[in-house]
């Protein structure tokens, strides 16, 4: 990617919960892809390492050594120096993986600004960091650590919505009844379409929706509001709040975006998947 400080959005557009380690981890098998909206991060020199965060959803963000920037930045190198500045567009804690997707896009910046290179294992920043490390669409496997590219997958128009609720991840996989379902197919089909990635992804699942909504019954308002939207097809991402809705057409996402954005409480964003 050209611009490595750019943190799109991912977008969990599979979730199969396929069993449960003995550490009390979950397994997972997921169909990632990454928006064309999302955070971005600067680096400018500085004597010591600190990290500023602006942005129309900078309010609630940490910007102590909590940040997973900053935690990602001491990760690399423990003595590095330079002040980041992160421009946050997406919401927190919403199932699309901003904190992971910031945490990768400091480990990007600072890798070239240091002269360094990203470690093979970054799992230790956060399950979702080690997909966002290379954002286009990725299979992840095991507890978030194996991912391998997905090509098959045509852009996707969407739109992306988020009701302003917080959902605790750890709230949700406690209300997961089960945790033994079927992954995917072995093999991906190639997706040349939007409609052939709508009819295909129909055929698969987000097994965190159903808990999700018991803690936050307003997903079920937003999924109903993408319907009317006329998105082909709708799903949570991650463990929520986040939800989308998938489109044939660019123009119909935009539409769409325009109706639901009539809500002052929701984060509306249309966008491209992919």
């Amino acid at each position: 990617m050209n611009d490595l400080g750019f943190a799109p959005a991912k977008v969990n557009l599979t979730l199969h919960v396929t069993g449960k380690r003995a550490d009390g981890y979950h397994l997972l098998d997921s169909l990632v892809a990454f928006a064309d909206v999302g955070d971005h991060l600067r680096y400018d020199p500085a004597d010591t390492l600190g990290l500023t965060v602006e942005g129309p959803m900078a309010a609630g963000v940490p910007t102590d050594g909590s940040n997973l920037v900053l935690k990602a930045a001491q990760f690399l190198n423990a003595s590095g120096r330079g002040h980041l500045t992160l421009h946050k567009n997406l919401p927190a804690a919403a199932g699309i993986g901003g904190g992971s997707s910031d945490a990768a896009a400091a480990l990007r910046v600072l890798a070239h600004e240091w002269g360094m290179a990203v470690p093979d294992d970054v799992s230790a920043l956060g399950a979702d960091v080690p997909v966002c490390l290379d954002p286009r669409a990725q299979r992840m496997t095991g507890v978030g650590e194996v991912v391998r590219p997905a090509p098959g997958l045509c852009p996707l128009p969407a739109v992306l919505v988020n009701p302003g609720v917080d959902v605790p991840t750890p709230a949700v996989f406690g209300a997961l009844d089960g945790a033994n379902a079927a992954p995917m197919v072995d093999d991906l089909p190639i997706l040349r379409t939007p409609r052939m990635a709508i009819e295909w992804l129909a055929t698969c699942r987000n097994d965190l929706e159903a808990p999700a909504k018991q803690v936050a019954p307003i997903i079920t308002d937003v999924l109903d509001a993408l319907v009317a939207s006329g998105a082909k097809l709708v799903r949570m991402s991650g463990s929520g709040a986040t939800c989308f809705g998938l489109f044939d057409t660019i123009t119909a996402a935009d539409c769409a975006a325009a109706d639901l954005s009539h809500n002052p409480n929701w984060w509306v964003a249309p966008t491209v998947l992919s």
